[in-house]
């Protein structure tokens, strides 16, 4: 268990919401204090159910996958991604990064997701022809 998960409180009908501190201190610790009150602000809600959903099947069975391992992630364990990252075969990106990579890391993160992107388009091309 990693530390922001102490800090995440139940608010109605199952759900669940991340206290301040745990967005400061574990799920967005790399982004400045304007930031966290932001994430805070506008952090969506989740259903609690869904974390002990099991999958039925997962696409990354049968499609490729791209993965950001964020090393400095105290929501999920880096070693946690990494192990899932490879299980998946996926082609991996890792950041010193808190759980957001996406905010922290944009430019890299952005980056990742274009060459994605473009690996997939490249296939589509070259299976037309």
């Amino acid at each position: 268990t990693t530390p922001a998960f102490s800090e995440i409180r139940p608010i109605e009908d199952g759900y669940l919401m991340l206290t301040e501190k745990a967005v400061t201190d574990d799920f967005a610790q790399d982004l400045s204090a304007e930031e966290q009150k932001m994430v805070f602000a506008t952090q969506g809600a989740t259903q609690g159910a869904i974390l002990g959903t099991p999958l039925k099947k997962a696409a990354w069975h049968d499609k490729p996958s791209w993965f950001v391992v964020a090393s400095n992630d105290r929501t999920i364990a880096p070693e946690q991604e990494a192990f899932t990252a490879k299980r998946m075969n996926a082609t991996v990106l890792t950041l010193p990064s808190s759980h957001v990579p996406m905010l922290s890391h944009p430019e890299p993160v952005a980056n990742f997701i274009a060459d994605a992107a473009a690996s997939i388009g490249a296939g589509k091309a070259a299976a037309a022809q």
